[in-house]
């Protein structure tokens, strides 16, 4: 038996087999990086969406923090993303907080503030709920969420009236549908009690670690230094909260 045709039928084979590997390989990565540009524009449409127009100088995405409270935001961990104007100065913070307890399971908010307390606007990333009834949350299916939320603030309606109509507050509830509106104004009242006891700690710029010195020789007569935490200057002129 010739063995030098087999050999070069295998050495073909094992050459289309690695090239056809290295195909779906650079394939999966090109999907991959185009999927996740398309998700960062379009989550970027939504925050623009929600912001004064053309007040957006910095990449909120880039500059976002994690937080935590359970209680008010739904979450073990929300992101907050902030917009800042061209004199670096503050203009909202984006909240993603969960409502757990939508009729059909837990629903996911973008909750824009903006820095004098006021909402820029709310809008559904996720929600599972009956359609023609609680979706109605979503602004593509209509318009409540636009026109229930924008400009309110925790004054305006007072606390007491943060409810829909069926419970004496004074935003709007769906036609055979309470649970999931009802839901949503207590998940919005309760991101802008977490972000009005945050204050401006919350826009704090993010502390990126120096890197370590190299090491000294010792002085002559050594100083002790006392031990110092870096606070941001929002955290030491406002407080944490």
């Amino acid at each position: 038996m010739k063995t030098a045709p087999i050999l070069v039928a295998g050495l073909i084979l094992g050459s289309f087999a690695v090239g056809g590997v290295g195909l779906v390989a650079m394939t999966h990565e090109l999907t991959d990086t185009r999927i996740a540009a398309n998700k960062r524009e379009a989550m970027l449409t939504k925050l623009k969406a929600i912001v004064p127009s053309g007040r957006v100088a910095n990449d909120p995405l880039a500059d976002r923090i994690e937080v935590s409270d359970p209680g008010l935001l739904g979450g073990a961990q929300t992101e907050v993303f902030r917009v800042r104007d061209q004199d670096d100065q503050p203009v909202a913070a984006i909240l993603q907080p969960v409502v757990p307890d939508g009729y059909a399971g837990p629903i996911r908010l973008l909750v824009s503030v903006l820095h004098d307390g006021s909402l820029g606007g709310v809008r559904v990333l996720e929600h599972h709920e009956t359609p023609g009834l609680g979706d109605k949350i979503d602004e593509k299916k209509d318009d409540w969420i636009v026109e229930q939320f924008n400009g309110k603030s925790l004054g305006d309606p007072p606390p007491e009236q943060w409810q829909v109509k069926r419970d004496g507050g004074v935003f709007d509830q769906f036609t055979g549908a309470t649970i999931t509106p009802r839901s949503v104004v207590r998940a919005v009242k309760n991101t802008l009690l977490y972000v009005r006891r945050a204050g401006d700690a919350l826009y704090a710029p993010t502390q990126v670690a120096e890197p370590e010195a190299a090491p000294q020789a010792p002085a002559a007569t050594p100083v002790e230094a006392a031990p110092a935490q870096a606070r941001s200057a929002y955290a030491r002129n406002q407080g944490a909260g």
